[in-house]
């Protein structure tokens, strides 16, 4: 056993599949010689349909507590309309990357066999607490023929440096060390040129990086046609959402994608989250592909530096090529058989 006092995790098993692959991911991390100390939370659809709780600021100082939280899934079933759009997002998912300082949405992908991408491997870092979702404007002369609704993106200084600043220190560890900026500079001018004006003076510290910039629209072209072209894409909170969801199309799947809400400097936990949705149409029929999940804890023990257990799991999951129809508990002892 590598660590010398279990790790605290707060495990957020959520909705749908989400108990269901964050078991697997667990017991396959216990399987590689880390001790866990799990505290379950229950939040997410069901509990806010049980009784309208989302999380609230005590929940919140609890789970500032903890080494990491790994998160399954949390969202209604397709079609069920009793919670209002955004209750779960900002009241539950957001919350917790502002009050956490999570500014750092890190996802990697490699093209698994059969896909456009297969064999390739890159990364996005998007910036997790600013942009359109940092929550400002708002709404005038509501419901009448005149309604004018704003929302900003919010972009400080401050926010855009610190994402682009781990974003060169990622691609300053690859093979071919590789950043491009992905952005509408030509359109949102003021956005887009704080952060060219970063990436180009943050660049300066890292020689051995080579930088790039696409247009959005362009990289969405780019990652379907020439993913090869990228190693590590830097953008904001919004395009950041829209291209790793795309990524993980072009990679295989999102229920192979697995992603981190960071904070680098450790003020508080980070979260780990499966990239895939609470999938409530297979739950309970042991159908659910666990692999995005134990990629996710793979993510969690790299940050807790438990570099040696996430390197033997990540192998794992990559040299596993049997079919992801086998089912939940075929797929885990595929897993667990090549640890």
């Amino acid at each position: 056993m590598s660590n010398q006092r279990p790790y605290r995790v707060a495990v957020l098993g959520g909705d749908g599949i989400g108990p269901e692959v964050v078991d697997v991911a667990l017991e396959v991390v216990r399987a590689a010689g880390v001790a866990l100390e799990t505290t379950p939370f229950d939040l997410g659809a069901a509990r806010y349909l049980r009784d309208g709780f989302v999380l609230d600021d005590d929940a919140l100082e609890q789970l500032r507590r903890f080494d990491a939280i790994l998160l399954g899934a949390v969202g209604p079933a397709i079609g069920d309309t009793r919670i209002p759009g955004g209750v779960l997002e900002r009241g539950l998912l957001l919350k917790m990357r502002f009050g956490l300082d999570l500014y750092i949405n890190y996802r990697p992908f490699r093209g698994v066999a059969g896909s456009i991408a297969e064999g390739r491997e890159f990364a996005i870092v998007r910036e997790n607490t600013e942009g359109p979702y940092a929550g400002e404007g708002g709404v005038l002369r509501f419901g009448t023929p005149h309604e004018v609704a704003t929302q900003g993106s919010v972009n400080t200084r401050f926010g855009v440096e610190r994402c682009v600043r781990y974003a060169f220190e990622r691609a300053s560890r690859l093979t071919r060390p590789k950043l491009t900026l992905v952005h509408k500079t030509n359109v949102l001018t003021f956005a887009g040129d704080l952060w060219s004006r970063v990436v180009s003076e943050v660049g300066a510290e890292f020689a051995s990086v080579e930088v790039d910039y696409n247009h959005v629209d362009a990289a969405c072209i780019y990652l379907v046609e020439s993913p090869e072209r990228y190693g590590v894409i830097v953008t904001d909170n919004l395009f950041g959402d829209i291209l790793s969801d795309l990524a993980g199309s072009v990679t295989g799947g999102i229920g192979y994608a697995a992603s981190a809400n960071l904070n680098p400097a450790r003020t508080g936990p980070s979260l780990f989250e499966p990239v895939h949705g609470a999938a409530h149409d297979i739950a309970g029929t042991g159908r659910a592909n666990p692999l995005a999940a134990v990629s996710s804890a793979v993510l969690m023990l790299e940050h807790l530096g438990e570099d040696a257990a996430a390197s033997r799991i990540a192998r794992a999951v990559q040299d596993f090529e049997g079919d992801v129809t086998l089912g939940t508990a075929s797929i885990t002892q595929e897993i667990l058989g090549r640890l």
